[in-house]
C-alpha cells in the first residue's frame, strides 16, 4: 500500500489544555479509516490540524511525504485534502449548485459564475451524491438535514481531494438518512475514495471502514479492524469505563 497521509507526534495546546499529545498515525492511499473516541478525545482537533485551521505546535503532517505544517488551509485544498463539519456551512446566499462549484473555482470567481463546464460538471456531482435537479436552485436554508450533509459531501468531492475528513456526517440524521449517506459513502469507497470519519454512531462505521483509530484524551489508544479495536479493553474503559 502507499501511505498518502501521515501524522507523526502531532501536539496542539490551547493554553494550558494539551488537546493532542503525541498523535501519530499514516493512512494509505485507498483506504477508509475509522476514527473514534468519547467527546473530547481530540477527534475534530485532528481533523483541523490536518486541515491548517489550526497550528501544530509541535510535530509534523505530511501528504505524500510532503510537509504541510506552514502551509494555508487553501493550499491544503489545492494539495488534495478537504473535509466536511459537524454543523454544515453552505454559503447562504448561493444557491445549492453555487454553493457546489465553489469547489470547482478556478482563479478566476467570474469564470466559476459564468462557465458552462462548471454548470455541468456541478450538476453531475450533485447526482452523483442523490442530490436532486429540483433542488440545484434552492437556498440551503429550504434543505432538510439530511440534504444539507449530501450538499456538505457533494462540495467536498467538487474540489477533488485525494483525501477526505468526514467529521459527524451521521449527527441530525434520521434512520433513513443514516441509510442513504452511509450507501453513497459505500459507492465512494467501492470507487477507491480515501477518507477518515468521525461518528458517535459507531455501529455506522463498521461496513464503511477498512481500520479504526482509536484515541481518548489527545492521545492514540490502538488500531485495528472495527472488532478489534471496540474489543480493546482500553477502548472499552474511555467509552463505557468498565
Amino acid at each position: 500500500m502507499t501511505v498518502i497521509l501521515e501524522l507523526e507526534n502531532v501536539v496542539k495546546r490551547f493554553g494550558g489544555l494539551t488537546a493532542t499529545n503525541k498523535m501519530s498515525f499514516t493512512i494509505d492511499k485507498g483506504e477508509s479509516v475509522g476514527l473514534i473516541g468519547p467527546n473530547g478525545a481530540g477527534k475534530t482537533t485532528i481533523f483541523s490540524l490536518i486541515m491548517g485551521e489550526h497550528k501544530v505546535n509541535e510535530g509534523s503532517i505530511r501528504l505524500h511525504g510532503e510537509e504541510l505544517t506552514r502551509l494555508k488551509t487553501h493550499k491544503r485544498i489545492r494539495r488534495g485534502i478537504a473535509r466536511t463539519y459537524q454543523v454544515p456551512r453552505p454559503f447562504a446566499d448561493m444557491d445549492v449548485l453555487a454553493n457546489i462549484e465553489v469547489g470547482l473555482m478556478p482563479d478566476s470567481i467570474f469564470a466559476m459564475l459564468t462557465s458552462p463546464a462548471n454548470h455541468a460538471e456541478g450538476r453531475a456531482i450533485a447526482r452523483s451524491i442523490g442530490i436532486s435537479d429540483t433542488d440545484l436552485h434552492k437556498s440551503p436554508s429550504e434543505l432538510s438535514m439530511g440534504d444539507l450533509r449530501k450538499l456538505e459531501l457533494a462540495r467536498t468531492l467538487a474540489t477533488k481531494p485525494e483525501v477526505m475528513l468526514l467529521d459527524e456526517v451521521f449527527a441530525g440524521l434520521t434512520a433513513g438518512e443514516i441509510e442513504q449517506i452511509s450507501g453513497l459513502l459505500a459507492e465512494k469507497r467501492q470507487e477507491g475514495m480515501t477518507y477518515i470519519i468521525v461518528s458517535h454512531d459507531l455501529r455506522s462505521l463498521e461496513p464503511l471502514i477498512d481500520r479504526a483509530i482509536a484515541m481518548t484524551q489527545g492521545t492514540f489508544v490502538c488500531q485495528g479492524t472495527y472488532h478489534e479495536v471496540m474489543e480493546n479493553e482500553a477502548v472499552r474503559m474511555a467509552y463505557l469505563g468498565h
